[in-house]
């Protein structure tokens, strides 16, 4: 990466810590995904029980191999021959875990997390029930403010995983939210597809219980 522009992520991201800091969630940097991963690392305890998100970062980085080391008991809901019945007692089992890692759609400079959800199993562990949420995030998810990041999500965040998910969505054929077309569209407007995956919006912002939510911002893109 140019010298250049990493002295103005890295400012950017220095400028976004500091905002998450005063929402009380603890920010912290790391240079590249080796880094990231190894932050994880200090996070996470040994017999720890460690569920995680749908997330692409988390494979990026090898938080996934890490998880699946044996080093942890992992509420692993993508492992083979998992039955359906199995899948959701992993995202009912969650909310007692001493860890939830996930990445998120956006983070906003002013120190907030916006994320849109389908089954919402992610969105909902990392608001109330994990001990400790440890959120992984690549400088390409940061945003200027809320209207920044709903866009953030309609054009990148939410085609791109539809087409992840093999989801029949007009964003995963278009490259971006059938709202945008309409004068005036709203946050939640979108498509009335069954494949949808925009069902649920959760900002988080000034956290009551400081220590519980951890924001890793990497200075690599990653996800989407």
């Amino acid at each position: 990466m140019d010298k250049n522009l990493k002295k103005i992520i890295d400012t950017k991201i220095s400028n976004i810590i500091s905002s998450l800091e005063k929402n009380n969630m603890t920010g912290i940097y790391a240079p590249d995904k080796a880094t990231a991963l190894e932050e994880v690392k200090k996070l996470l305890k040994s017999g720890d029980t460690v569920s995680m998100g749908g997330t692409a970062t988390a494979g990026e980085c090898g938080i996934t191999d890490l998880l699946r080391s044996g080093e942890y008991n992992f509420l692993d809901r993508n492992r083979e021959g998992i039955t359906p019945e199995e899948i959701d007692r992993v995202y009912r089992d969650t909310f007692s875990a001493d860890a939830f890692v996930t990445s998120t759609n956006a983070v906003t400079e002013n120190g907030e997390l916006y994320n849109v959800d389908g089954n919402s199993n992610r969105v909902s562990a990392m608001l109330f029930g994990p001990k400790k949420v440890i959120v992984v995030a690549g400088y390409n998810k940061i945003v200027s403010d809320i209207d920044d990041a709903i866009k953030r999500v309609k054009t990148t965040a939410a085609p791109a995983n539809s087409i992840r998910l093999s989801c029949d969505t007009p964003c995963a054929k278009t490259g971006k939210c059938v709202s945008l077309a309409k004068a005036g569209s709203k946050i939640c407007d979108g498509c009335a597809s069954s494949d949808r995956i925009c069902a649920n919006y959760t900002v988080m912002s000034r956290q009551k219980r400081p220590g519980r939510v951890f924001v890793i911002l990497v200075g690599e893109e990653m996800g989407f």
